[in-house]
């Protein structure tokens, strides 16, 4: 054996010995673990969509439903993970749409690249956490509806300066609406009955009713055509707003929030 094929041998069976090492022992760097989110975007197909329809009895609550907003909205641009606590269970999917309207909703408390938002699903004040980092855009709306239940009157704020009041009409004592802070989830132009000309679909619904007319009794925002309900509490819990007032609403961007005190 020559020299040259000694030292060849040799360096093949450090390189061989080498290998085992990083096989056996954990020599190697291992690959970083991917991101609790990317793992949870994976498992999307396997979890309810947040929508008007569900129904999350385990979601986070709103901490505060009487507290204001700074006004903060994201757009969800494609389905994406709702965490019950930022990198926290993945217990819901939010969709990029709401009743074929863009999924706007309101941000209630921020940490790092996590958002609090309010759902539109079942029970209300229902709440989840989802990344700003990913496929959503955010924005600000300087606007803010209160509607006063036991008063029956509906204000519209613009940066807290006053931009519209009017008297409303209000759910019934026996299908009262329901109380907290919510959001405009959608806009609809209605086709089917007369009595408003647009609706606009709370992330809320009836305490009282699972459905209306088979929908999901989600609460609205909507005109009347008979103007003595206005200033009555005698609706199945949605707010009957005056014709003036359903025109300065439809103009307000989607995830306003809503109070219904």
């Amino acid at each position: 054996m020559n020299r040259r094929t000694s030292r060849a041998r040799r360096a093949a069976a450090v390189a061989a010995i080498g290998a085992l090492c990083l096989a056996l022992a954990g020599c190697a760097t291992p690959p970083p673990p991917a991101p609790a989110h990317a793992m949870a975007r994976a498992d999307l197909g396997m979890q309810s969509s947040a929508t008007t329809f569900a129904d999350f009895p385990a979601a986070p609550r709103d901490p505060a439903p009487d507290a204001g907003t700074d006004g903060i909205v994201l757009h969800v641009t494609r389905d994406i993970a709702v965490h019950d606590a930022p990198d926290g269970a993945v217990f819901a999917r939010l969709p990029a749409t709401q009743l074929d309207n863009p999924t706007w909703v309101p941000v209630i408390a921020e940490r790092g690249p996590w958002a609090q938002v309010l759902l539109p699903s079942r029970p209300n004040g229902s709440t989840g956490w989802i990344r700003t980092d990913g496929a959503v855009e955010r924005a600000r709306t300087p606007y803010a509806i209160d509607v006063d239940i036991d008063a029956r009157r509906l204000v519209v704020r613009n940066n807290g300066a006053v931009v519209g009041e009017w008297v409303v009409g209000v759910g019934s004592p026996d299908s009262p609406t329901p109380r907290g802070r919510t959001y405009i989830m959608a806009a609809i132009q209605e086709t089917v009955t007369t009595f408003s000309p647009i609706i606009l679909p709370l992330g809320a619904h009836s305490d009282t009713f699972s459905t209306y007319g088979g929908g999901p009794g989600t609460v609205a925002l909507h005109g009347w055509p008979d103007p003595a309900v206005f200033g009555k509490a005698s609706s199945d819990g949605c707010v009957r707003v005056p014709d003036d007032a359903l025109r300065l609403l439809a103009t307000l961007p989607l995830g306003t929030l809503v109070h219904l005190r």
